[in-house]
């Protein structure tokens, strides 16, 4: 018999959610890519699995926000957001700890939670689970973007029907007409189209490799050894850098839980819930850091000091430690930190102060996050930092789907204590992109938005690389350098060679416009070796001379 479907409030979004069970144990399932918790109740496999489940814990069910019963959303969920969502619905059902239960993308966004929120975590189950979703020579066994781009090409022109190849998600259903329909049915009734696609570009951009050490939970990893969807290398993978983890391999190559040999399944997740002993308290917990250095016109800081307090209030940071010229801010989440770093540049910059920032994400103690070791990181990355610029590491910026930002490569540095180097990007609201995408044809951008996407932020992650060019671009992006002639003329009416320099000229001119660099530091930057060329570049693209709008700012 399905639940009532109850809504609680995260933020300004209405959550749907539904509660069923009589275990003593809560379990929040987290679905993947896209859900509908009243049609749940329309496929009885999947309703025998959740009832199985039932027996032994209280079941709690949730559509993520922009899709099923949930609020539709203009701008889709970051991972923080998302674990708003799950922080939420445990509040709303008075759940302190849980088990989480993610499947897919669902089990990403359970990971960072339970990273993040240890002491409300009894455990943490995933199935199909991946930790990247795109191509990288440490991640070999994700789609490249080429085969992504077919995906987007698939959802856009067929999407819930039979065109999309749902076979492959549950190949023992295949000639199982009624759950084929109920499928396709329950995908329609999740999203639209646009919010399909919307979703599945944003599970492209996952990448919590860098935080799976943190996870210290109990934890089960389940995966079929012969899933098409997610590579059962890459459960090998995640269970191998989560400490303590037990990975379950199966038989079969559904992707769908509830679909083949769910009865192993079933008793195997049994097993471990009934008989897991986690930790009373985890001392530890990630928490984004930020170390800003403020530089006012007075001597009194205490004005500036109060607008720091009150915008950190403002995103819910968690700390706020002065030093004679720094400061320190915690956050449980990256988005928080960096918006709240943009919105500080902003503020100080209009009191005629600088505030520079270096972000860095880490395990802290919970009751005494701030210390000399948290903040080594973070401040070592401050000296790389010149006024009004905000620095972050990788990690960081991996951790940023879903946030409308522009990420530049800067430099790496090495730190001493971990003995690795660490890549740092610049970051900026990302207006340079869309005055781009203002250009260009909507019917053609309609068609290639998720394409260009992917070329535009790949040059924005090499942007200061003097070598990078139409080769490396090809490679990164996994098309031919015909292919991507042909496309990029077609949309932009530009050639490869001829975007890439757009790109690194408009950002060029908004450093010139924002910071106190040289002409010749600009254009190291901006991936010009040679300055002379540079300037000859730039007055071509903006019929002025850099040097001139650099006296003129």
């Amino acid at each position: 018999m399905k639940p009532d479907t109850k809504y609680t409030k995260s933020g300004d979004v209405n959550i749907a959610y539904q509660v069923f069970g009589s275990g003593a144990i809560d379990l929040v399932y987290i679905p993947g890519w896209i859900s509908n918790i009243d049609l749940m109740w329309a496929c009885p496999e999947l309703v025998n699995f959740l009832s199985e489940l039932g027996k032994i814990a209280r079941v709690i069910l949730f559509d993520k926000r922009g899709t099923g019963l949930s609020d539709r959303v203009v701008e889709f969920p970051t991972l923080e957001e998302r674990m708003d969502d799950i922080r939420a619905v445990m509040d709303a059902v008075d759940s302190e700890k849980a088990v989480l239960f993610g499947h897919s993308e669902g089990g990403s966004v359970s990971a960072l939670f339970a990273a993040t929120y240890p002491n409300r975590t009894i455990s943490l189950i995933t199935f199909g689970i991946f930790a990247k979703r795109i191509y990288s020579p440490n991640y070999p066994w994700a789609p490249t973007n080429e085969e992504r781009q077919k995906v987007y090409d698939m959802i856009e022109m067929s999407w819930g029907s039979g065109d999309m190849n749902l076979e492959s998600l549950a190949p023992s259903k295949a000639n199982d007409k009624v759950f084929m329909d109920w499928l396709a049915n329950y995908f329609r009734s999740g999203a639209s189209p646009s919010a399909a696609l919307k979703l599945t570009k944003m599970n492209t951009q996952v990448d919590i490799i860098n935080i799976l050490g943190s996870i210290k939970v109990p934890t089960l990893i389940l995966q079929r050894s012969n899933d098409v969807d997610v590579k059962i290398e890459e459960g090998r993978f995640i269970a191998e850098r989560i400490e303590g983890a037990k990975l379950v391999e199966f038989e079969g190559d559904d992707h769908l839980f509830w679909a083949g040999n769910t009865l192993e399944v079933l008793e195997e997740m049994k097993a471990f819930i009934l008989n897991v002993k986690p930790k009373l308290v985890y001392e530890k917990q990630l928490f984004t850091i930020i170390v800003g250095r403020l530089i006012t016109p007075e001597t009194d800081a205490s004005s500036f000091r109060k607008r720091i307090n009150a915008c950190v209030k403002q995103f819910n940071g968690n700390t706020v430690q002065y030093n004679e010229e720094t400061f320190t801010v915690t956050f449980n989440g990256p988005s928080k930190a960096v918006l709240c770093s943009i919105d500080l540049v902003d503020i100080i910059s209009g009191l005629n102060g600088q505030l520079n920032i270096g972000i860095n994400i880490r395990e802290c103690f919970a009751n005494h996050c701030i210390s000399k070791e948290t903040e080594n990181v973070a401040t070592s990355i401050l000296k790389q930092s010149q006024p009004n610029q905000i620095l972050l590491t990788q990690t960081v910026k991996n951790l940023l789907i879903g946030v409308n930002l522009n990420f530049t490569s800067y430099k790496t540095i090495f730190d001493v204590s971990s003995g690795e180097s660490i890549l740092l990007f610049t970051v900026t609201k990302n207006e340079r992109q869309n005055r781009l995408l203002n250009t260009i044809d909507q019917s053609k951008l309609t068609q290639y938005d998720s394409f260009l996407e992917t070329v535009i932020q790949t040059i924005n992650t090499n942007i200061n690389n003097e070598d990078f060019g139409v080769v490396m671009l090809c490679q990164e992006i996994g098309v031919s350098e015909r292919q991507l002639q042909r496309k990029l003329k077609e949309i932009t009416q530009k050639s490869p060679n001829q975007l890439i320099s757009s790109i690194r000229l408009n950002l060029a001119k908004e450093l010139i416009l924002s910071t106190q660099d040289t002409i010749s530091e600009i254009a190291f930057k901006t991936g010009f070796s040679n300055p002379s060329y540079f300037s000859k570049c730039f007055k071509k693209e903006f019929s002025v001379n850099p040097s001139d709008l650099k006296v003129n700012n």
